[in-house]
């Protein structure tokens, strides 16, 4: 932010007096929305790249991915496991003909035919394979949400874009391993292109006369003789003490990705004054 602060400053002094910048207008940067270094979340070998710099990209689209062989084996273990039913339905018969059996004892001990202690007996068979019943599902919903987590992992595993967007640049490339962290490599630059983001610095004499939500017309070096509406969404609080000057960010819509970032521009603050006659 300095650095731009800086470098617009500069250019203003040196091209623009003070009068004609603070009634007509002043110099800005056409920057991205929003830059981002896209890296793994995981360690992993890097198995694809499927974008080149310069191109175009949206936003879910899979633009890198790891290797998944492993993970994938783990995942499709984890669903086997939570579809299978036998152990379930094993469990669920074993509890009917207990039951069943349970009954009879019952039935059969209140009119003295049997001992007491059958009935208990299978009673305790009932209990116990209520209890196997129970253990069945809970390993089925245990095998669920494994499956979930490898679900989950996999998933961290494929590069998607957060935003509509181009390449900047690749910064890593197939059979490279990647690693999460500081001191990892990220794999893409990708950069958000619409709406660009309007970077204008002004001398303190004019704060107050721009507020958030002001149209303010913006003429950038290319294409020629082009012009465009662009909002203001922040205007700085706290003036640079040192330059004299604070930031005012624009939001300027590139549907078509016509206007170029990393340009300079013109902020038209209000139109000339007409000539003394």
């Amino acid at each position: 932010m300095k650095c731009v602060r800086a470098a617009l400053a500069s250019v203003f002094l040196a091209g623009v007096s003070l009068e004609a910048y603070s009634a007509q207008s002043a110099v800005c940067l056409l920057e991205p929305r929003q830059t981002v270094e896209l890296a793994s979340p995981v360690t992993g070998l890097l198995a694809q790249v499927n974008v080149a710099r310069g191109e175009t990209i949206r936003k879910g689209q899979v633009l890198a991915a790891l290797d998944v062989r492993a993970e994938q084996a783990a995942a499709e273990l984890a669903r086997f496991r939570a579809q299978q039913s036998g152990p379930v339905e094993l469990a669920e018969r074993k509890v009917a003909f207990s039951r069943q059996r349970f009954e009879r004892r019952q039935a059969m001990a209140a009119e003295r035919l049997i001992p007491e202690q059958e009935r208990d007996d299978a009673e305790a068979e009932l209990r116990l394979a209520e209890s196997e019943l129970r253990v069945a599902n809970e390993e089925r919903q245990s095998a669920r949400l494994e499956l979930a987590q490898h679900d989950a992992q996999l998933a961290l595993r494929t590069l998607r874009s957060p935003f509509d967007g181009v390449v900047v640049a690749q910064l890593a490339y197939p059979g490279e391993v990647v690693e999460p962290g500081s001191t990892g490599k990220g794999i893409l630059k990708i950069a958000q292109l619409d709406p660009l983001r309007v970077h204008v610095v002004l001398q303190k004499e004019a704060f107050g006369t721009i507020n958030a939500g002001d149209v303010i017309d913006v003429v950038p070096e290319i294409p020629a003789g082009a012009r465009y509406s662009a909002r203001a969404v922040s205007v700085d609080r706290l003036i640079d003490a040192a330059s004299g000057t604070f930031v005012v960010l624009l939001e300027l819509p590139n549907p078509q990705l016509a206007i170029p970032a990393g340009v300079k521009c013109r902020a038209v603050l209000s139109p000339p004054s007409a000539p003394a006659q």
